[in-house]
């Protein structure tokens, strides 16, 4: 575990970001001590990393976060992409520096302009950005979220962990069990009524990615203790069949 100060020095990034970074849901920690210190863990550092590539490729923090939080947001292809636009703006780059030089030797102005377009680095991103956020969920969850306050987005965001905090009371008992199956189905219709509309097979990927994806995972068994996500896990394959 990282303290925040510890995070800022080797990261470059300023205590005061990496607190606003948790504040809007960007970036939360993996625990708060009882001295009220903020701990980040390696599921952090790699979510970190994830929102500094973008921030160099200048994606909004709102766009970083709807792309972070995605069910289906594979840490991999999104790497892919961010290498192949860090290739074209360098390249870009190497263009704009090398007519530099050469207007300095030369002693004249270029009437070349080209060498400027962002074209082709715009029309990327907007594919990453339909990749990740383009889909009828993203679009409903974000009609549904304009007009609401930071202050209303937090009690959302407590509400769906006070779910996982009933699903954590009832760990001993069976996945399949009545109990857990009706607390799937709030679960589904939390995220219906907040969010998007939750079909069984977006639950079903929701399940599975809590337990796949470590900063879903600690988080849910932070809220409902130990196990929690892979019961809650178990008890939504359950109820998707």
């Amino acid at each position: 575990m990282y303290t925040v100060h510890e995070v800022s020095e080797f990261s470059g990034v300023s205590v005061r970001t990496l607190h606003h970074y948790d504040a809007i849901g960007l970036l939360h920690t993996a625990e708060v001590t009882q001295s009220g210190y903020r701990l980040y863990d390696g599921a952090c550092l790699q979510r970190l990393q994830s929102i500094l590539f973008f921030r160099e490729l200048q994606f909004s923090l709102k766009e970083i976060r709807e792309i972070l939080d995605k069910p289906d947001y594979d840490p991999q292809e999104a790497l892919s992409q961010q290498i192949e636009l860090l290739q074209l703006q360098r390249d870009r780059l190497d263009r704009i520096i090398k007519q530099a030089k050469n207007m300095k030797d030369k002693g004249v102005v270029s009437m070349g302009f080209d060498v400027f377009d962002k074209t082709k680095i715009e029309e990327y991103k907007q594919e990453a950005k339909e990749k990740w956020g383009g889909t009828a969920a993203h679009k409903e969850s974000e009609q549904k979220a304009a007009g609401r306050t930071a202050a209303q987005e937090s009690d959302i965001a407590e509400g769906l962990m006070d779910v996982f905090r009933e699903f954590g009371e009832m760990r001993g008992s069976a996945p399949e069990s009545a109990e857990a199956q009706a607390k799937a189905a709030q679960l589904q219709q939390y995220i219906t009524d907040h969010y998007y509309t939750c079909t069984k097979d977006i639950l079903k990927g929701l399940g599975q990615m809590y337990t796949a994806d470590e900063r879903f995972r600690s988080n849910i068994d932070k809220a409902g203790g130990e196990g929690t996500a892979e019961f809650a896990a178990k008890a939504i394959a359950a109820f998707c069949k």
